[in-house]
């Protein structure tokens, strides 16, 4: 028999809020049971006095059991053994129907008497256990108030000890009068069951026996089902006892468990964080936008489904779609200054939905869990075995090394290229023999932008004079006048990849260490959209310009780029470091990774021979001789790098990329 719930009688002297609240549950459900036992009893005394209309009555006995099943009791659970029972009955009750002609005695003793006497008995011993309880409870508040008014005069001594007498005895009436209820309202779980089941068995035992066709017909399936029932009845009585005992040694070892179990975050330092998860759930707050400023958060049930992020309202019997989680991108995020916050974008690269985490565990998790559904991982044959090997790769991805491996260089490099090299080393000496860790050189945390941001400085000087200026800080080649009249002009197509604040720009180790940083945060955030641009080389400037509207979206001068780098690698990446003022007077310095169409030492001998041009500029002599070290193309436009340098497939449409016009 499934357990039933019961009041603690530990909690009747303390007789706290919490008591008052779960006995009122007992209260309601008593209530219930009074008004059903009444209905089930005008049934009963309709079967015993209209034996004329007997199979109607009977009938209507039928359909009462059936409704104990719908009475929609407070406490019902565990009401099935008995719902069913209901029902076999009713189903006997009907076979029966027609056989009723005359119930007489045999009826009232064994059908209708019990439940008169559960009525009368047990429902009306809880009801005047009730009033008794109100009138204890109300006579200890009286002497508890007549005690608090106690004067601190020692002549009233005896009056003390009297009321002192007063309030124990109330007291103790107040506790046994709540004993004694809880024990009723108890019993009466169990004492229900059985009287809806006992004036039954004698209902059919008086069938049997008033009717021998009945008895014939029924008397071997009944006394089957009859001495079924009962042991049922019986059985309630061990369970009471026997839950009685586990409930007492459960609450124990509950009470028994370490305090950190009930604290949300007890794990901050070092918490155990599994990142191999493909499925997640829990509770975290939902930001939602309530106005143009002001904003709402909700603590609400989340779960992923597949590659679907769900939310379930408490209460709710199934979940809601929130987000499709497929190629989206998800990182810690500050917000409204609370902690544990990430946001997940979709893969457009809009923002999507903001949620907070309770700790910093579940934040991690939610993060990675959400990056590996990202990638579809769900949908492969073993999904655990790939996410332990993604993270591994990205955990080798993000860990600091010095510096890039370098290739030996080419056999038979070109001319052109040893002038770069020596270019670039007049430009930034060659560091010490000892290698930069890769803290000297970028601040660990140090975030990354993968959108260009035009430079505080360059917003201004591109916004200075009388013509209308663009308020987003892009501006057309019309505000470069200087570039008609340049000695250099180079056009790369370029892809942004990110940049970065630097500590140093003493060293390439810095844009190596930089593009590391910069494609590895790219693959753990799953960000692989790039916008195309197109990156002009001058004498004076290096300008990216959107190829479409030909708006200029970042300016940098020559003289502020202090270092430039073609990775050793991949031939195709490229940056440079920028020295910038700041608005604090001091400088900062950032690096820029590019992704080119050709090679990255094109972009970078480009740059050299602009830097170069910028010192000789003064000289005419200088600058003739640089011209002239220059080898023309037979149209005579300056070749930036020779063929041997151009890409191995040596096309004639990236030899005319390479050249320039003086």
């Amino acid at each position: 028999m499934p357990a039933v719930d019961k009041l603690l009688l530990e909690e009747a002297l303390q007789d706290s809020p919490q008591t008052r609240s779960l006995l009122s549950v007992f209260e309601e459900d008593a209530g219930t049971l009074t008004d059903y036992t009444n209905q089930l009893l005008q049934a009963m005394q309709r079967v015993y006095g209209a034996q004329n209309e007997m199979c109607l009555a009977t009938q209507q006995l039928s359909k009462q059991l059936l409704a104990y099943e719908k009475q929609n009791f407070a406490l019902g659970k565990g009401d099935e053994e008995v719902i069913s029972t209901l029902h076999y009955f009713s189903k006997v009750v009907d076979e029966l129907n027609v056989l009723h002609t005359e119930l007489a005695k045999q009826l009232a003793d064994t059908m209708v008497l019990p439940i008169i006497q559960f009525r009368e008995k047990d429902l009306t011993e809880v009801s005047t256990l009730k009033d008794l309880f109100g009138l204890a409870s109300n006579e200890h508040d009286l002497s508890m108030a007549k005690y608090s008014r106690l004067p601190k005069k020692k002549e009233n001594e005896k009056v003390k000890t009297d009321v002192v007498k007063e309030v124990a005895a109330a007291r103790r009436k107040q506790h046994l009068s709540s004993l004694q209820y809880y024990c009723a309202l108890n019993a009466l779980q169990y004492r229900k069951r059985v009287a809806m089941m006992e004036p039954m068995i004698g209902f059919a035992h008086g069938q049997i026996n008033f009717f021998k066709k009945g008895a014939e017909m029924f008397s071997q399936n009944m006394n089957s089902f009859l001495s079924s029932v009962a042991d049922m009845v019986q059985s309630i009585q061990v369970e009471l006892e026997a839950e009685a005992e586990k409930m007492r040694v459960s609450q124990q070892d509950l009470l028994s468990v370490d305090e950190s179990v009930y604290a949300p975050d007890s794990d901050v330092a070092a918490p155990q964080i599994n990142r191999n998860l493909i499925q997640k759930a829990g509770y975290l707050n939902l930001r939602s936008k309530t106005g143009l400023v002001t904003t709402t958060w909700e603590r609400l049930y989340f779960f992923t489904q597949g590659g679907n992020l769900m939310c379930q309202l408490r209460g709710a019997v199934a979940g809601g779609l929130i987000q499709d989680l497929d190629n989206c991108s998800v990182m810690a995020v500050d917000c409204e200054d609370r902690r544990y916050c990430f946001q997940i974008t979709t893969p457009n690269g809009k923002s999507g939905i903001i949620l907070q985490a309770e700790s910093r565990k579940e934040n991690e998790e939610w993060i990675c869990a959400i990056n590996n559904i990202s990638r579809q991982i769900y949908l492969t044959d073993n999904p655990e075995a790939v996410a332990i090997k993604l993270n591994q790769t990205a955990l080798q991805a993000v860990t600091p090394i010095t510096s890039f491996g370098k290739k030996q260089e080419s056999s038979c490099p070109s001319q052109n290229l040893r002038n770069l090299e020596l270019e670039n080393d007049k430009i930034a000496p060659k560091a010490a023999v000892r290698v930069p860790d890769a803290d000297e050189l970028i601040a660990p945390g140090t975030p990354i932008q993968f959108d260009i941001v035009l430079p505080a400085t360059e917003f201004l000087d591109q916004n200075r004079g009388s013509r209308r200026t663009n308020p987003f800080g892009e501006t057309e080649d019309e505000t470069f006048p200087e570039a008609e009249d340049s000695l250099l002009q180079q056009m790369f197509v370029v892809r942004f990849l990110g940049s970065m604040a630097v500590r140093t720009d003493t060293s390439r180790e810095v844009i190596y260490e930089a593009m590391r940083q910069v494609l590895a945060a790219r693959a753990i955030h799953n960000i692989f959209r790039t916008t195309e641009s197109h990156l002009m080389v001058t004498s004076r400037t290096l300008r990216l310009i959107d190829p479409q509207t030909q708006v200029t979206r970042a300016n940098f001068e020559l003289t502020s780029i202090t270092q430039f780098a073609a990775h050793q690698e991949n031939k195709r990446l490229v940056g440079f470091v920028v020295r910038m003022p700041e608005s604090t007077g001091g400088e900062a310095l950032s690096t820029y990774v590019f992704e080119s169409n050709s090679e990255g030492e094109k972009i970078c001998y480009a740059i050299s021979l602009g830097k170069e041009i910028i010192e000789v500029q003064k000289d005419p002599e200088a600058l003739a001789q640089l011209m002239l070290s220059i080898p023309l193309t037979n149209d005579g436009k300056y070749v930036l790098l020779n063929e041997q340098a151009d890409d191995s497939d040596g096309s004639p449409s990236e030899n005319r990329g390479a050249e320039s016009e003086a």
